[in-house]
């Protein structure tokens, strides 16, 4: 038989153990993924050394030592600088061989959550492509001549009407670039290939400070061993400098601070349509900021097509970034709140036999 360590360790969900003060005792290596902390440092804290401790996981705890029993609660909200988890359920119970002692088991919703808005995105840019290619035919064809007509019409115009004329040539030609914008999001075949995402991030990063994020402070923290994700180069650093670009109009100007942190992650997998095959998502590259967070209101309808918090703007760049996450196998997903939003990318590896020198 297994020993009982190798069995915890085996498990996909994070179990803790806790004694009468609270410090960790043990911690599986789930539980290591969900605190981003290893279990070597875990035992040499508390658990209010990563949580508030007027949260419900703490009354949770006394109220198990003190009932003796085992209780769960569900939909728990885990906040702190360190960490931010929603929707998770928590299964503490006494352990006899430990007084005072309790395993904590937590589920955390929060991918599942992720997943479900994952596939109204794709929803949405899947509506944003019928929609460019109904404008491509619709629009441009009778807008290239009206544009004709009032060229011709200028041409015998006095000179107020030219005026006039030249108006409906400078309007035709601002619907023609917002129709272009759309067919952005048009369906093509998108190459991929081994990328090396620390090299997509340094690009990145010198486009920033040497021009829209010169007086913002940018923090790198990454992950040597990471290995290179499946995607297309040209549209990860589209995507990301769109993140950034947004991180940078959101923070303060003086306070202002940008993080680009990199990742392995174990557990998320999503089905390929029209298969049985489960595609593992497990390299993470995140876009971090200290702005103000984006209002409660929009967050759940963040990434569909014209949905802005910006004044004036249309709505389009984050519809466009998780079309273009879709398209490569990834996942998009965004955690907000005052003082700290996190856009964060899930990325496929490369399929074995597939490495060859990275981009």
């Amino acid at each position: 038989m297994p020993e009982s360590a190798a069995i915890l360790s085996a498990l996909p969900m994070p179990v803790v153990v806790l004694d009468a003060e609270n410090r960790f005792v043990s911690a599986n290596a789930a539980a290591e993924q969900f605190f981003q902390t290893s279990t070597a440092s875990l035992e040499q804290m508390r658990l209010s050394d990563l949580l508030p401790e007027d949260g419900r996981i703490f009354a949770l705890i006394a109220q198990v030592r003190h009932s003796d029993a085992r209780i769960s609660d569900h939909d728990l909200l885990l906040e702190s600088p360190r960490m931010a988890r929603r929707g998770v359920t928590v299964h503490a119970a006494p352990l006899p061989e430990l007084p005072g002692g309790v395993v904590l088991t937590l589920e955390d919703g929060s991918t599942a959550q992720m997943l479900d808005r994952q596939l109204n995105f794709r929803g949405a840019a899947r509506g944003a492509s019928a929609m460019a290619a109904m404008l491509a035919h619709e629009v441009k064809n009778p807008l290239s001549g009206i544009r004709g007509a009032a060229q011709l019409l200028e041409q015998n115009a006095g000179e107020g009407d030219r005026e006039l004329c030249q108006l409906i040539q400078d309007e035709a030609d601002r619907i023609r670039g917002l129709v272009d914008r759309f067919d952005m999001f048009s369906d093509r075949p998108t190459e991929l290939a081994a990328v090396n995402i620390h090299r997509v991030l340094d690009h990145v990063r010198r486009i920033a400070v040497t021009g829209f994020a010169s007086h913002i402070r940018v923090v790198e923290d990454y992950d040597p061993s990471l290995p290179p994700v499946w995607g297309n180069r040209d549209l990860l650093v589209q995507i990301l400098l769109n993140l950034v670009k947004n991180a940078a109009e959101a923070v303060d100007p003086v306070h202002g601070e940008i993080s680009l942190s990199t990742a392995y992650h174990h557990g998320v997998r999503i089905a390929v349509p029209g298969s049985t095959d489960r595609v593992h998502l497990p390299l993470q590259v995140s876009v971090r900021d200290n702005g103000p967070g984006i209002a409660e209101e929009v967050r759940g309808t963040l990434f569909e097509p014209f949905v802005s918090t910006k004044r004036g703007g249309q709505g389009l760049g984050l519809a466009l970034a998780a079309k273009l996450v879709a398209d490569q196998g990834g996942l998009i997903e965004c955690d907000s709140r005052p003082g700290r939003t996190v856009f964060r990318l899930s990325m496929p590896a490369p399929p074995p036999g597939s490495l060859g020198t990275a981009q």
